[in-house]
């Protein structure tokens, strides 16, 4: 019996370390923290958006594509659903996340006068969490709930130019937001070698977490749409579109790693605790947060009058930006940083779909979203298990009027199953989501 309390303690141990790293990864699960999609139709065709006309939510990729509308006005009023289904084991022991259903609206409005497009447009760049009870072993035995939840937003000011006939440039500013919720768990001895520095007594005494059971750091509130912990800052996009054919369109874009301040919380807005009654409260600073740059490039093909097939393949630069995450608990007394590495990848995205028009009013869609997991075996943790790696997507649009359309499409990610293998936790991980929009024309 000795020697099977010891196999079942030391995966326990395991697993409550990684949740606390999962914590400190705000990651969407779908293209790394990226969605597979931007709006219904460029969703619906597998992510496809850098040379075919997909209204609003060409802020989000490639601003150029704005130049392929009509003259006159457009307003995209849209819904994003993510739901993500999360399971994590370990021995005899599993957990299944409670954060299943994530909301993201987004709202764009552009006009067309001659050559030059402008507009506003305000999108979830995502958002994510999850969600596990306090009696799961990812609680760690310390008797609290253990959760994350991550939002980033973006305010977008799109301008895009007809040069000539055959070629359109265009580009965003993106002014940006992001807030993060983090509860975890994990033992006192596997918290303490996370420790890169600090001053004052608080940094001192870290010696007594040590011989904790368990020790948590938690900042929370109960919005779904904010963070306890908060960051402001901004980003840019780059983009062109070129006529080749009369039934071949190119497109390419370039998207800056974004500029965010550290996200904060309040000076009294997080606790470190600890078994044995020790609470401390203070302000946690995550540092250098930031969205990575993405390169990417595509084609429209107008097969035939009803028929449009459409592929891109991206190049996102996640190595740039998680290689560690790095944040700091401070208050009166002194701080403590903690340094958690994470060494993900730089992440390939093929991106293919194809619409067809059955008539004047509908049009079906479909397509596939395939990527590579930017997330190392090592490092991949039950609270972001960014590991998602095949998208199957479908949608309709439909036509009332000239002036008044509705888009729709449904992914379904089919599961990915990946082990730690520091910890040996299994993680599986699957997602149904869905996105709608009406669009009016003036």
């Amino acid at each position: 019996m000795r020697t099977t309390r010891h196999s079942i303690r030391t995966p326990l141990r395991a697993a409550a370390f990684a949740a606390a790293l999962a914590c400190a990864l705000p990651a969407l699960a779908t293209n790394g923290m990226n969605m597979e999609g931007y709006g219904p139709i460029s969703t619906a065709m597998g992510g496809a958006s850098q040379a075919i006309d997909h209204g609003t939510a060409a802020l989000a990729q490639n601003p150029a594509t704005l130049a392929l509308m009509g003259q006159g006005a457009r307003l995209d009023v849209a819904l994003g659903l993510l739901g993500p289904h999360i399971e994590s084991s370990v021995g005899p022991f599993s957990a299944k996340s409670g954060g299943t259903s994530y909301v993201m609206p987004a709202l764009g409005y552009v006009r067309r006068n001659g050559d030059i497009v402008y507009g506003l447009g305000v999108f979830a760049q995502g958002g994510m969490g999850t969600e596990y009870k306090a009696d799961s072993f990812l609680a760690a035995g310390s008797g609290e709930p253990v959760r994350s939840e991550l939002g980033v937003g973006r305010v977008l000011l799109p301008l895009a130019y007809q040069v000539t006939p055959g070629l359109a440039l265009g580009g965003t500013l993106d002014l940006m937001w992001a807030g993060l919720d983090m509860r975890f768990a994990a033992p006192g001895s596997d918290l303490v070698p996370l420790v890169t520095g600090g001053d004052g007594p608080l940094y001192a005494g870290l010696g007594a977490l040590a011989g904790a059971s368990w020790a948590r750091i938690d900042f929370s509130d109960s919005s779904d749409f904010t963070g306890k912990a908060r960051a402001m800052g901004w980003a840019a996009k780059l983009g062109l579109v070129y006529k080749a054919r009369p039934d071949l369109t190119l497109g390419a874009s370039y998207q800056i790693q974004s500029r965010l301040n550290d996200m904060k919380t309040s000076s009294s807005g997080a606790t470190l605790s600890a078994d044995g009654g020790i609470v401390i409260p203070g302000r946690i600073t995550v540092e250098d947060f930031q969205w990575p740059s993405m390169l990417a490039a595509g084609f429209g093909w107008q097969a035939t009058p009803s028929l449009l097939v459409a592929a891109d393949v991206k190049r996102v630069n996640w190595s740039g930006v998680m290689k560690d995450f790095k944040f700091k608990f401070d208050n009166a007394s002194g701080s403590v940083s903690f340094a958690i590495p994470q060494n993900w990848k730089d992440q390939t995205i093929f991106n293919v779909g194809v619409a067809y028009a059955v008539n004047g009013q509908l049009t079906l869609r479909g397509g596939v979203n395939l990527a590579d997991n930017p997330v190392p075996d090592a490092t991949v943790n039950p609270l972001f298990p960014a590991t998602v790696d095949k998208h199957y997507t479908v949608g309709l649009g439909y036509k009332f009027s000239p002036a008044s359309e509705f888009n729709g499409s449904v992914t379904v990610a089919s599961t990915n199953t990946v082990t730690n293998t520091n910890t040996g936790i299994e993680i599986s991980h699957r997602q149904l989501n869905v996105q709608l929009m009406y669009t009016h024309r003036f």
